[in-house]
């Protein structure tokens, strides 16, 4: 089921009225109507793959309570490698066998020796890889004694099924979200008008701003060799924005989707694209899941704590890893190995935590120097993103090869270019108001609040009125895929 379709548009309404107005007095039935709700909302797409998020569940839960009750420090591992082999196993199945096997049959082909093997026809269940890294980090927390293993299967199965943020993330961890389903949850008229905000600027992000440069990106990247270099240049930049306001859209919608239910979910994009250096542009991109691999494998590995060589090892490792995490081709790796390699410099010179604070915080206008960085920054990671959107390899190569051509000094040209102009138009408004409200948690927390109430309503309906003129074709989104 989709955040920007009819079905969710009836499905939401349904479930909030009988969460506060029919459970509302019963902690355990919430919970249990939070259960029943995202298993409809998953199975909504495929029924068959409720079982895979039911055995986790029942997995992590059990490794849990078999923690609780075991000092053994040999037995408590096992049971800890039970859970990640269990979680990763499906996780590598789904996602990654055919990728291997292919690799495998490619290696020997290399050195004159044929192996027929044939691939599977795998669907690969939506959100596999966020769940399985959401009930990982329970087995962890415990195992680490971080966090007390919970004897509520309802509470549990909530936690990792919980319909806003199942299939797309945030990424949560149980020490955040697993002790919210214990409490006592009473309806905030506040809170939820702040959640129906975020979820309307999520909205707004995914219709009109994604969904728009997506019919360009893909003309351009599908039709690359037949477009001059400024349009190639004009295609990835339609696909830096579609990945943007898909992605963060998607993530505004889960949280403020949360917030109607009284629940608070982490912040998974502080304005990336604002970023000074690349470990800023990683410390405000997907935080969920970068906070993950560096909580859960880059600190473990000895993060920054040994040599210059261990850092530099780890990081690769990180960042290699965080780019097969999105798909299980090697342009994913390519993607995030080159990511690592903008990162050196700053590893090197201990300059990775520089720019902790917001970019030109208190004033309108960056300074020169911030918005050369910025600027150098963007160009980075738009060039980055070719590999990730490229079919593969050889095109990704293919496309760059173009694109530094003597066509680049060319006026862009493309079927539409005409229709193209009002997403151009619609990208720098949206790319302002990020702006001026890159100090709040989502650019229109506190945007217009101050403003007469006749010019506030008329900034949100002409936001209401964009999404509807725009939202004729549904577009899943992009990291459904992931």
């Amino acid at each position: 089921m989709l955040f920007n379709s009819i079905d969710f548009a009836i499905f939401l309404p349904i479930v909030f009225v009988l969460y506060w107005f029919v459970s509302n007095k019963n902690l355990k039935l919430q919970n249990l109507l939070i259960v029943v709700a995202s298993y409809f909302f998953y199975g909504w797409w495929d029924w068959r793959f409720l079982s895979l998020i039911f055995f986790s569940t029942i997995v992590d839960y059990s490794v849990g309570i078999g923690l609780s009750n075991e000092d053994n420090k040999t037995k408590r591992r096992v049971l800890l490698w039970t859970s990640i082999l269990v979680n990763l196993g499906f996780l590598g199945f789904f996602k990654y066998y055919n990728f291997f096997l292919d690799n495998f049959i490619n290696a020997f082909s290399f050195f004159g020796t044929e192996i027929k093997a044939n691939s599977l026809n795998i669907i690969l269940p939506v959100g596999i890889s966020f769940y399985t890294f959401q009930t990982l980090s329970y087995s962890i927390d415990v195992y680490n004694r971080k966090l007390e293993p919970t004897r509520d299967f309802i509470a549990f199965s909530a936690f990792v099924s919980f319909f806003p943020q199942l299939v797309a993330g945030p990424i949560e961890r149980a020490t955040n979200l697993l002790p919210q389903f214990y409490k006592y949850r009473k309806f905030d008229y506040y809170k939820a008008v702040d959640g129906l905000r975020q979820i309307l600027w999520g909205l707004f992000k995914k219709i009109v701003i994604a969904d728009n440069c997506a019919k360009y990106a893909n003309l351009i990247f599908n039709h690359s060799s037949d477009y001059s270099g400024s349009t190639l240049v004009l295609g990835v930049l339609f696909f830096t924005f579609q990945i943007y306001g898909d992605f963060s859209g998607y993530s505004d919608i889960a949280i403020g989707t949360a917030r109607l239910f009284g629940f608070n979910l982490m912040r998974n994009f502080a304005f990336p694209y604002f970023s000074r250096d690349i470990a800023e542009f990683w410390r405000r991109w997907h935080i969920s899941l970068s906070s993950w691999f560096r909580d859960y494998l880059y600190i473990p590995l000895g993060g920054s704590k040994g040599g210059m060589w261990m850092k530099v090892r780890n990081t690769f490792i990180i960042f290699i890893v965080s780019g097969f995490w999105h798909g299980a081709n090697w342009t994913f790796i390519v993607w995030g190995a080159l990511n690592a390699i903008y990162f050196l410099p700053l590893l090197l010179t201990n300059k990775n935590r520089t720019n902790l604070d917001i970019v030109s915080q208190g004033r309108i206008i960056p300074s020169l120097k911030e918005f050369s960085r910025m600027f150098l920054t963007f160009c980075l990671t738009v060039f980055a993103w070719i590999f990730f959107r490229a079919q593969n390899i050889e095109h990704a190569f293919h496309y760059i090869s173009d694109i530094f051509s003597p066509s680049i000094f060319t006026i862009p040209h493309f079927t539409g270019m005409s229709k193209a102009f009002i997403t151009i138009f619609l990208t720098i408004l949206f790319i302002l108001i990020e702006w001026f409200g890159r100090q709040q948690q989502y650019a229109i927390e506190q945007f217009g609040l101050k403003w007469n109430r006749f010019f506030r309503y008329t900034f949100y309906y002409a936001l209401i009125v964009l999404i509807l003129w725009f939202g004729g074709d549904e577009q899943a989104f992009i990291y459904f895929q992931f």
